[in-house]
């Protein structure tokens, strides 16, 4: 497809060295340079239905043209913007239409985009109320929202990072604070070296993300208890190991593969609580507590200790948004405490970068905030509800054509069984037909076409679209 463009003139004087142009606000330069951009994404989205869900490879050959020597001398704004969207609009894999089906990516609420380019128009540090009031209002109100939606804890803690594997990384390090604080380490001082040894038990089926946050701090990836699961992925709670020493439990909400939780209630009644932090992986699989159709997969949430949800999956805001939630606010501010007097607040929890890993970030809780005072607690049920649902009409539509579905669908994840001599040629095939993406995987030794439906647009003629053309490339069951 090629996108139609607004001719940019050649003729306008490059921007020498010495002589960078005022950025006032009401310069004519500038508001033309921003309705021209607004043209541009507003032509790309409206463009996005009649484009390959995948860039051909002509798309991404023409990138190519990006890749020139560093300029001598600055070009005009303008020129910039226009060469981003010639080249680069083609080549962008349309995630943000309505039947990518692929690693659990919804695209951007209209709330959400345009609380996101507010969010980059203001620029805001959100590490402290004193460099962005806004940012850190938006940002508390937004995650005690969350908080109430999920039906957690009130006295938590929530803090915006980057996705699931920093909210597993604060999470974790809040617990390695909190079970060597009680006994008598403060490991913020000195460090692992002669602490008492926390043992760490997670699933076989545990999201690699889990493992890079333990390695990153230290607690290690091969050293971890794996605790066997069930068909569905889950753990199998009378083989969880109890232990009397200090032990940190990684849960899981939502199964990359299959959207199976772990049963957390009965983990918790078998556990050693006091010596204990249970923290629970939620990326996508966390939103299931929203919704009184499907609360009941996640029962024992609220008693868990910790929990990671990512926001620019299923709750379809801007990349990258990332929540990490804690029970013991004063753990994880302990872990992220630093000494910066530059920063010191008497107001104390406005200094949002002492709870989290960053000091300079971005002000991600205010797309959280617009999408959830645009959808109300109601829309987000519908959305969560609305693509559970679609993902069962995506596996009855395949398995009426006599592909075998190789999950119980539980929440938006769909596993259609592949010939295991094709699968490199279907994955060609789906990258190039252009009606819908998805990618494939491996479950239990059997090869599958993994579908993950997260778009808030995303429509049943969607999906009975996108079966169809999966069912064509895939051919007649054997």
């Amino acid at each position: 497809m090629s996108l139609k463009r607004t001719p940019v003139s050649r003729e306008r004087s490059i921007v020498k060295l010495g002589q960078l142009p005022s950025p006032s606000l009401d310069s004519s330069d500038l508001t033309e340079l921003l309705a021209m951009t607004a043209g541009y994404a507003g032509e790309f989205l409206q463009g996005v239905d009649a484009m390959p869900v995948m860039p051909t490879q002509e798309m991404r050959d023409s990138l190519a043209a990006f890749d020139v020597p560093l300029p001598q001398h600055g070009l005009d704004a303008r020129d910039v913007i226009d060469e981003l969207h010639r080249l680069g609009s083609p080549a962008a894999v349309t995630s943000v239409g309505r039947r990518f089906f692929g690693f659990v990516i919804g695209g951007s609420l209209p709330a959400a985009l345009a609380a996101d380019w507010m969010t980059s128009t203001w620029d805001q540090n959100s590490g402290a109320d004193v460099i962005s009031p806004v940012g850190i209002k938006l940002e508390l109100i937004a995650a005690r929202w969350l908080i109430e939606l999920f039906g957690l804890p009130s006295e938590s803690r929530g803090v915006f990072v980057t996705g699931a594997t920093m909210g597993s990384f604060a999470c974790l390090a809040a617990a390695r604070t909190h079970l060597l604080t009680k006994l008598g380490w403060d490991v913020e001082e000195k460090g692992l070296f002669g602490a008492p040894e926390i043992t760490v038990v997670t699933s076989e089926e545990s999201h690699s993300s889990v493992g890079k946050a333990l390695a990153m701090l230290g607690l290690g990836r091969s050293r971890v208890f794996a605790v066997p699961t069930d068909n569905d992925g889950a753990m199998i709670a009378d083989q969880v190991p109890v232990f009397a020493g200090p032990a940190i439990y990684c849960l899981q909400a939502g199964n990359v593969n299959t959207g199976s939780c772990d049963p957390i209630a009965p983990i918790l009644a078998r556990i050693n609580r006091e010596h204990s932090w249970v923290h629970v992986d939620g990326a996508f699989g966390l939103w299931a507590a929203v919704s009184p159709s499907y609360r009941h997969l996640v029962e024992g949430l609220a008693d868990a200790d910790s929990w990671a949800v990512d926001g620019h999956k299923w709750l379809n805001v801007p990349y990258d948004n990332g929540v990490a939630i804690v029970r013991y606010p004063e753990s994880l501010n302990r872990a992220f405490a630093t000494s910066a007097a530059y920063l010191m607040d008497d107001r104390h929890d406005n200094l949002v970068a002492f709870f989290t890993p960053e000091l300079s970030r971005r002000a991600r809780g205010i797309t959280v905030y617009a999408v959830l005072k645009n959808l109300g607690k109601s829309g987000v049920v519908d959305l969560i509800d609305r693509n559970c649902r679609l993902a069962k009409l995506f596996a009855d539509e395949m398995a009426k054509r006599g592909h075998p579905i190789l999950n119980r669908v539980v929440l938006n994840q769909v596993l259609i069984a592949l010939p295991r001599d094709r699968v490199d040629a279907i994955q060609d095939a789906v990258d190039q037909c252009g009606v819908f993406w998805s990618s494939h995987t491996v479950w239990k030794d059997q090869a599958a076409m993994r579908i993950s439906v997260s778009g808030w647009h995303t429509t049943d003629e969607d999906i009975r679209r996108s079966a169809e053309a999966l069912h064509e490339i895939i051919g007649e069951p054997a």
